[in-house]
């Protein structure tokens, strides 16, 4: 029994003294698993090491090469894309307007037969205002809309004064007449509306017979004039 026991604690003490299969069991290189997990140090590292290293960085550069490459060619392709698509919005981009105004165009070519084929002129009065109002819906559609001027107070903003006019009906300033109507785009003025504007009657022209005095006096002071410069 004492012969047992000494063999079995002889035993466990080989297995202490003895160093761990994984900390010495070499690779098929020949390297230790201890030596891979050390970092790389060049100035120690032998030649076999460095050549390893080498190979490494050589692998991951050619993989980073090949990703940039990619990313390369795909923003190639997005922007040839990008391109394209701008290019048929802005072949396409009046269709809806467009769609909108062949009716207007069908109701002229409308009103032109029947004015070629003899027709009163109440049914041709009647077809173009209906044409004027389906041509002015479809323009508001797109928010196009018409300058209010008539009536109004002149605005140098919205509105282009042509010409005065003298009215003792409307203050001045007035808008009397529309010569040419303006459009807004939305916010945006298209074009400003050409109006007559009302101005305050002169002093001196209230009366015709104030004004033929007037006339017959600048005369006789013509006159009185050029006989003291002939004198």
């Amino acid at each position: 029994m004492e012969s047992r026991e000494e063999e079995k604690l002889e035993s466990q003490s080989d297995e202490k003294m003895s160093p761990e299969t994984n900390s010495a069991e070499p690779h098929s290189d020949g390297r230790s698993a201890t030596a891979d997990q050390q970092p790389f140090d060049p100035e120690t590292a032998d030649r076999e090491a460095l050549l390893r290293h080498y190979r490494e960085l050589e692998e991951k550069l050619q993989g980073a090469e090949e990703k940039v490459l990619r990313v390369a060619a795909d923003a190639e392709n997005f922007k040839k894309r990008l391109e394209r698509e701008k290019q048929e919005y802005a072949r396409y981009a009046n269709e809806k307007f467009i769609r909108e105004l062949l009716p207007v165009l069908d109701n002229l070519e409308r009103a032109l037969e029947h004015a070629t084929a003899g027709a009163n002129q109440e049914g041709l009065v009647q077809g173009l205002q209906m044409t004027i109002k389906a041509f002015t819906e479809a323009l508001e559609r797109f928010g196009c809309t018409v300058v209010e001027a008539l009536g109004k107070s002149f605005d140098p903003n919205f509105h282009e004064a042509v010409c005065q006019e003298e009215s003792t009906e409307h203050p001045a300033n007035t808008v009397l007449r529309e010569l040419q109507k303006g459009y807004m785009l939305n916010d945006r003025l298209l074009r400003p509306a050409m109006v007559a504007v009302a101005r305050s009657p002169d002093k001196d022209s209230t009366t015709g017979e104030d004004k033929s005095t007037t006339d017959a006096e600048r005369k006789s002071n013509n006159t009185v004039k050029v006989k003291v410069s002939q004198a």
